[in-house]
């Protein structure tokens, strides 16, 4: 006995032993003859799901290319709080990183941004609330519940039709993302109602036991829409034991396994199901590339979601055994990568970066770039990318007027075989694959930003604050995200109110010549003016000089860009906060080509890292300004 206690002791103390070499972070420690240089944590809330094991095994898999990597697992057990407990135990192991997917936002936010003042966090699948983590990796949940709806729609025949949603853990912003996609889409269809929604948290059982109390009500279901392929392999347990055969039932994941939607499609238990990638390889791959401070990480990584259905099973079991990928077309010096560029315009100083950093980044990466300016102007746009297809390039980037009317030429490019990547702007279109990829930045958080710092500003003001809104473009991508996220916070705070929304097409005249008919209309009333870009404010900085005010201090001024002309009237106390909006776009567009022509598969979404910025911090900031 006294010798198995000793053999215990030594085995505890070694493993302290192994943990301290682990605990280095900044330096690199030797392990049974191994250089290990950096330590990832990774912390699961469970591992019931075929999704969450599949997570797991593709980080193994990518971690292993790295020989001085090592990887620590964490399963939470379907209980939040030991999540949490897990996350303080892997701060104590000396993590570099952490790579966390959730259940709880609620819960774990706090905690994770605790740990993300400390060391990078990536964020993967079910997204954390705020903005506090270094990278998020996911799938856009409005569109896949919209393109579930879709599904629902071409399934269910004109006449009396109830749906069945059954959805993850109450409050997660997944769960709500998917279920207002999937409501919103199916407005259009009044002979479709949901006729109960269940809250199973992600769990086969708990969602067996929930619609079986359903069905023991009512029976008279048609189709069920469950938000991940466990909680729908529960629901046609439920039925089977119910006798009900001809229920239409809906999954979200569509990862391989024997539970995995992929198999439940193929063998007739699932009527379809949407595809939401783990996003476990790209975890790695950015999580090294954030260790060793390389630059251009984005902030958020949007994989594109693929409808599954018994159709098209096969491709995607298929896809699932090959591992290589195959090039586009071989690349030669005589023969490189081309590519066709409609710009929208020059309209700011804004613009002229974004062009520019496009025009270089091509250079530097020997792609030959085809460049045309569309002054402002859709047809214009449109005829360029005609151009470019009569060319036969590799490829199509342009930067969109406005969001709508471009359904028919980029089928047209489609239909020629050229894939087409959004550069700063996107498109409102029937079919999102009429596009391969969008590089630019949230404009909706950008909004959101705005108005986050304007209530803390002047939190506690008990009179109510005027707004004056200088909007760009309308019906741009840019014009609308920015005011919507901007009226998301204000709308449940007393006492903000935007008096006038104007528009300014983003152009200094515009801004100077509105804010001088705003405050002829409402003069001192005017408290602030959010502007939806650099060069509208500075206009309206010259509109409130001239009618005899103090820009920044008679009203504040928020602005959107981060251009280095803001940035000295920032320093200068003549614009109050001015939220990044990063223009640099072209590296990180060449990569995208260049992974796309190697034949991997791009990212729906590459969302740019942007910072904010005060007048305390402006000109520390100025000083290294690229534009």
């Amino acid at each position: 006995m006294k010798e198995a206690r000793y053999k215990l002791l030594f085995f505890f103390v070694a493993f302290m032993a192994l943990l301290s070499l682990y605990s280095c972070s900044n330096q690199t420690a030797t392990i049974q003859g191994e250089a290990v240089k950096y330590l990832i944590g990774v912390s699961q809330p469970n591992l019931n799901e075929p999704w969450r094991v599949l997570l797991n095994d593709e980080i193994k898999r990518d971690a292993s290319a790295y020989p001085d990597l090592r990887v620590i697992f964490t399963d939470g057990g379907n209980d939040s709080k030991q999540q949490e407990e897990d996350l303080h135990k892997l701060m104590g192991y000396g993590i570099d990183l952490l790579i966390i997917s959730l259940d709880d936002p609620i819960l774990l936010t706090p905690t994770i941004t605790e740990i993300y003042e400390k060391i990078p966090v990536i964020v993967l699948g079910r997204g954390v609330t705020g903005y506090d983590y270094t990278l998020y990796i996911g799938t856009d949940n409005r569109l896949i519940g919209s393109k579930a709806a879709g599904y629902a729609k071409q399934l269910l025949e004109a006449g009396d039709n109830r749906i069945v949603e059954i959805l993850g853990l109450k409050g997660s912003p997944t769960v709500d993302e998917r279920s207002e996609g999937f409501r919103e889409a199916l407005t259009d269809r009044k002979d479709i109602v949901i006729a109960e929604s269940l809250y199973a948290d992600w769990e086969r059982d708990k969602s067996e036991d929930l619609l079986l109390n359903t069905l023991e009500k009512d029976t008279d279901i048609d189709l069920i829409f469950a938000h991940n392929d466990a909680m729908a392999l529960g629901a046609s347990i439920a039925l089977k034991k119910k006798g009900l055969t001809d229920v239409k039932i809906i999954g979200v994941d569509g990862v391989k396994g024997d539970n995995g939607g992929l198999n439940l499609v193929k063998d007739g238990t699932l009527t379809g199901t949407f595809t939401s990638p783990t996003g476990g390889g790209e975890a790695i791959r950015y999580a090294v590339d954030i260790l060793n401070k390389e630059k251009g990480i984005p902030k958020k990584i949007i994989l594109r979601s693929h409808p599954i259905t018994k159709d098209n099973v096969h491709v995607f079991d298929e896809r699932e055994t090959t591992t290589q990928n195959k090039p586009v077309r071989q690349i030669t010096e005589a023969a490189p990568i081309k590519i066709g560029f409609a710009q929208v315009g020059l309209e700011s100083g804004w613009r002229l970066a974004h062009t520019n950093s496009v025009i270089h980044a091509a250079k530097e990466e020997g792609i030959e770039l085809l460049y045309e300016n569309a002054l402002q102007q859709q047809d214009k746009q449109v005829e360029s990318i005609r151009r470019f297809i009569a060319m036969k390039v590799d490829f199509i980037v342009f930067s969109p007027l406005v969001k709508t009317g471009w359904d028919v030429v980029l089928r047209e490019a489609k239909q020629a075989g050229i894939p087409v990547i959004l550069s700063d702007r996107e498109v409102k279109v029937s079919d999102d694959s009429l596009w391969t990829a969008y590089i630019g930045s949230d404009f909706v958080e950008e909004g959101r930003r705005a108005a986050r710092w304007l209530i803390q500003e002047i939190e506690g003001n008990s009179e109510q604050v005027n707004i004056i809104e200088l909007q760009g473009t309308k019906d741009s991508d840019p014009a609308v995200g920015r005011k919507l996220g901007f009226e998301e916070i204000i709308q449940d705070e007393l006492g903000y109110r935007i008096v006038q929304s104007l528009q300014g097409d983003f152009t200094l005249e515009n801004g100077k010549q509105l804010m001088l008919e705003a405050l002829a209309q409402h003069g001192k009333d005017i408290d602030v003016v959010y502007s939806h870009n650099d060069d509208m404010a500075l206009g309206a900085i010259q509109a409130i000089e001239q009618y005899g005010l103090k820009p920044g201090k008679d009203i504040k001024i928020i602005s959107v860009d981060a251009t280095r002309a803001a940035l000295k009237a920032l320093g200068t106390g003549k614009l109050n906060f001015v939220v990044e909006c990063n223009p640099l776009l072209g590296p990180q567009l060449m990569k995208a080509v260049k992974d796309y022509m190697a034949g991997k598969e791009l990212p729906m979404k590459i969302i740019t890292s942007e910072g904010v910025f005060t007048q305390d911090t402006a000109k520390r900031a100025l000083a290294r300004r690229e534009y």
